[in-house]
């Protein structure tokens, strides 16, 4: 099967593994990346070993005559970790599909990870789906893999889980049964939006319990929190914690030692042990 892949390393791992199940590459899709929170070092690299056409701005109705002009239909556009909707590939593709971390039709959105586990999700998944003309994430489902989530999971640990559960997709149900899986999907019914994060979302509120605290730090990872600690504001990307009975108003700083700082929650306390002044972003634009 010939393909198109449009996506970053987010999913990168898609594209690689349609190619070792002998799919054939005909040109990639990708977008600018900070080098930070978003990368394409992978795909561009496997595309230029391949000597495959790029482009980094949208995907327009355009590039798909082109595609089609080039290999009639006889192909497939897949889809994963791409910022844009993609329309107008009836009649100029055989299959067009997205490849989402999460198990539609639950966690629609532009990237779900956090609030999985911030809601306390006990399983999570990744779903392939056709590509719908229109909103996000709502196409007929072709294939899910389902794995459970663990009490003290994190971004990094569901990041990696979404990335191997994408591989499976890739390598099993769609490059090997996609025709068949294609003529008979599942609606998607209704499901649920996650509209990407805030700073409000971002920000730690030492009211709740010390479990709901470490919880939110988990959820985010090196991307950070945010906490409010007396009349500075701090990026957190690391903070363990107990619960203690105590006396003290939630949110007030209670010890210092070196780095490490012990802030008091409704029901114990947070020891935050990586933080900066400044995000990470802002940090490596500095450093620049």
């Amino acid at each position: 099967m010939k393909f198109a892949f449009a996506g970053i390393d987010f999913l990168g791992g898609v594209f690689e593994a349609l190619i070792q199940a002998g799919w054939t590459p005909i040109k990639l899709f990708t977008r600018p990346c900070d080098g930070i929170y978003d990368h394409n070092e992978a795909v561009v690299t496997l595309a230029r070993q391949r000597r495959l056409p790029m482009q980094l701005s949208r995907l327009r109705q355009s590039d798909l005559d082109a595609l089609n002009a080039a290999h009639g239909r006889d192909w497939a556009l897949v889809v994963s970790g791409y910022p844009w909707l993609v329309t107008g590939w009836h009649g100029r593709a055989a299959y067009a599909l997205n490849i989402h971390p999460s198990p539609l039709p639950t966690g629609r959105g532009p990237y779900p990870l956090f609030q999985a586990i911030d809601a306390g999700y006990e399983s999570w998944g990744v779903t392939a789906h056709v590509l719908a003309e229109q909103g996000f994430d709502t196409g007929d489902i072709l294939a899910q893999d389902i794995f459970p989530l663990v009490p003290g999971e994190t971004h990094e640990t569901l990041l990696a889980k979404c990335q191997m559960a994408a591989r499976r997709l890739a390598a099993g149900p769609i490059a090997r049964e996609l025709p068949a899986r294609w003529r008979r999907p599942e609606p998607q019914g209704d499901g649920t939006y996650w509209p990407r994060v805030s700073d409000a979302d971002r920000t730690l509120d030492f009211r709740q319990e010390v479990e709901t605290v470490l919880r939110r730090v988990r959820a985010f990872g090196s991307i950070e929190t945010i906490a409010r600690l007396g009349d500075s504001r701090v990026f957190v990307a690391a903070a363990e914690g107990w619960r203690e009975a105590h006396t003290h108003t939630p949110g007030t700083i209670v010890h210092r030692y070196r780095r490490q700082i012990v802030v008091a929650a409704r029901d114990g306390y947070v020891l935050i042990t990586r933080w900066s002044l400044v995000p990470l972003a802002e940090a490596a634009q500095l450093g620049r």
